[in-house]
């Protein structure tokens, strides 16, 4: 690691199988960056350990020890303002940000959800894709904004739909997706690969 490695803050709510999968994609050399800091609003969530285990600093901000939700984007922004960060990467995390949050990282904040946005935003996305009898879904990786899962779109994995499927076989695969996709995604924002145009996000020409 360099001075100049591309620093990431990962924010966790659960088992952190995506924040794994930025680990492992680190540790392999794929993606040339480190991780300063994993934040949880859950003491036991999973992740917390799994970050352990490779050295990486965690921290817990209990959300009941805040009179407020600004009282808690408050504390979260002053946690991620003491590390060197260049991008927050949300996996898994399952509180909604304040907009003080969005404006003091701006563009700087990124999260992957288990649909092809602009389908299905918000929770039980894959419950959502059945029931609607699409034929496809996915994931996607996108830039964090005020709204629901609405921020500009830098990439999407396509995952079909079987007849057999049901929630949790289809959450099963497109999870499999995920891990591929967020740290291909996270390189593409560290190498400048992308541009930010209002809501669309074009990919460089080199």
């Amino acid at each position: 690691m360099t001075l100049n490695t591309f620093k990431l803050a990962v924010l966790v709510s659960g088992r952190g199988s995506n924040l794994q999968a930025i680990i492992d994609s680190i540790e392999k050399e794929e993606l040339d960056a480190d991780i300063s800091i994993v934040i949880s609003n859950t003491k036991d969530a999973m992740a917390l350990s799994r970050a352990e285990r490779h050295n990486i600093k965690t921290t817990f901000i209990n959300p009941a020890d805040y009179l407020s939700k600004r009282a808690f984007d408050t504390a979260l922004i002053e946690k991620l303002k003491e590390y060197p960060i260049d991008l927050i990467c949300l996996a898994g995390y399952m509180r909604i940000l304040g907009e003080e949050v969005i404006q003091t990282f701006k563009e700087k904040i990124i999260n992957i959800h288990p649909s092809l946005l602009p389908a299905f935003p918000g929770l039980n996305s894959q419950k959502q894709a059945i029931e609607y009898g699409v034929k496809f879904s996915g994931c996607t990786v996108h830039f964090v904004d005020s709204g629901i899962d609405s921020g500009p779109i830098i990439s999407q994995t396509v995952v079909p739909i079987y007849d057999n499927d049901d929630e949790k076989s289809l959450s099963e695969r497109i999870l499999e997706q995920e891990h591929h996709l967020y740290p291909k995604a996270i390189k593409m924002v560290k190498e400048n690969q992308i541009k930010i145009n209002d809501r669309t996000v074009t990919h460089k020409t080199r």
